[in-house]
């Protein structure tokens, strides 16, 4: 087992340190304040768009994509230590065109997509002139289970009609939102991973209403998640990604690369977190001393040091599976991973806003934020449960008859 990167992917490495230091960390502020200064939580601050133009000049731009003809071409494993690169910034992925839900969206297109839908809808996401969004989850089932999906697709003549509410339908408030990847029951006798299909609803199609934005533990993001009611919403049957009755299949291949990027990125801010950490007890003196010299405080930033490293090992040995013996020879791996780096960085994190006292859980510190997001995505393409599910059952199958 070989996790040596390319030489083509360490220069990207070097590149991208360079820019996060020159380009990205002194843009943090100016963001949230531009966001606050605009009065409207969803609208674009005018530094992403020197940022986006940066990167893009650098070369820094669609690093995600496997595929070579449309993106950067880079393996999993050579692109997981960019992603966890960027994961140290809030604002990182985004400037580099490579953040959800547009990666996985842009994914399904280059795989599952006709010359036409990557024509009408890849292009523009690829040069990130427009956003996407997936709408999948429903407040009314229990979407950790597909197959509960109640909302439909009916075929008529050349239309297919809409109909049902999704929820945390993430980026569908942001104004450059032009696309949704729908999920919907085509046959409901069908077998129950043959029963959905997925298909491209353009965002101002009449019958689509955002009925609100979600909130996460009281933050409002700037991408929006939505509350979407579908009603009669008609679309060309030409607007099917992929086959009908493939949605489940089409779902768990946007899913799998996707989760290497959110584990990735998860150490990213889990780095970023101990960073801090480490910063603060070494200038903060308390009790006669710096708090850098109690003893829970450096079993933190050791069992943090730790538990970085032991998580980036699996992750990255999710990664070369994927990239040696293909996705399904990595599934075991994948579900670990998304349980075991969100969790390493929800416990990292949580230290470090102890550490840091009232100012971690102030605006004054990312942390807040970071503890938050990572809190969220132990929930997000798949809660933990699901995954550890997962795990048990093919470990306990080695023991059946």
């Amino acid at each position: 087992m070989d996790f040596g990167f390319s030489a083509r992917s360490a220069q990207l490495q070097q590149e991208l340190l360079a820019f996060m230091d020159s380009h990205l960390y002194p843009a943090e502020d100016v963001y949230e304040r531009q966001l606050a200064a605009s009065g409207d939580p969803h609208s674009q601050p005018p530094v992403m768009e020197e940022l986006k133009a940066a990167a893009r000049a650098r070369g820094l731009w669609n690093l995600f994509l496997p595929d070579a003809t449309w993106g950067a071409g880079l393996g999993n494993t050579d692109y997981a230590p960019l992603a966890e690169i960027m994961g140290r910034s809030a604002i990182a992925s985004e400037a580099l065109n490579c953040s959800a839900p547009d990666t996985g969206n842009m994914e399904l297109l280059v795989l599952f997509g006709t010359e036409a839908q990557q024509r009408e809808w890849l292009v523009p996401l690829l040069e990130g002139t427009i956003r996407s969004c997936f709408a999948m989850t429903e407040p009314a089932v229990s979407s950790s289970d597909a197959s509960n999906i109640s909302a439909t697709i009916t075929r008529d003549g050349d239309s297919l009609v809409l109909n049902g509410r999704k929820w945390w339908t993430s980026g569908i408030l942001n104004k450059d939102c032009k696309l949704m990847i729908f999920m919907g029951c085509t046959d409901p006798e069908a077998a129950s991973h043959r029963r959905q299909s997925m298909v491209l609803v353009p965002t101002d199609t009449p019958g689509v209403t955002v009925l609100r934005n979600l909130p996460v533990f009281g933050y409002t993001d700037r991408l929006g998640h939505g509350e979407v009611q579908f009603t009669d919403v008609r679309v060309p049957a030409a607007n099917l990604l992929g086959a009908e009755g493939g949605g489940f299949a089409v779902a768990q291949a946007r899913l799998g690369p996707g989760r290497v990027h959110h584990a990735m990125r998860a150490i990213g801010m889990a780095e970023r977190a101990l960073e801090l950490m480490c910063r603060r007890v070494t200038s903060r003196v308390a009790f006669g001393g710096p708090l850098a010299d109690q003893g829970v405080v450096r079993e933190w930033i050791a069992r943090s040091r730790i538990e970085i490293d032991q998580s980036r090992l699996l992750v990255l040995k999710a990664a070369w599976l994927m990239d040696t013996r293909g996705n399904k020879a990595a599934r075991t791996e994948v579900a670990e991973i998304k349980v075991a780096a969100l969790d390493v960085a929800h416990r990292v994190i949580d230290r470090a806003l102890q550490a840091h006292g009232g100012a971690g859980v102030s605006n004054d510190f990312p942390l807040a934020r970071m503890y938050t997001s990572a809190r969220a995505l132990r929930i997000a393409d798949g809660p933990d449960e699901v995954h550890l599910r997962s795990v048990a059952r093919r470990e306990l199958a080695k023991y059946r008859d």
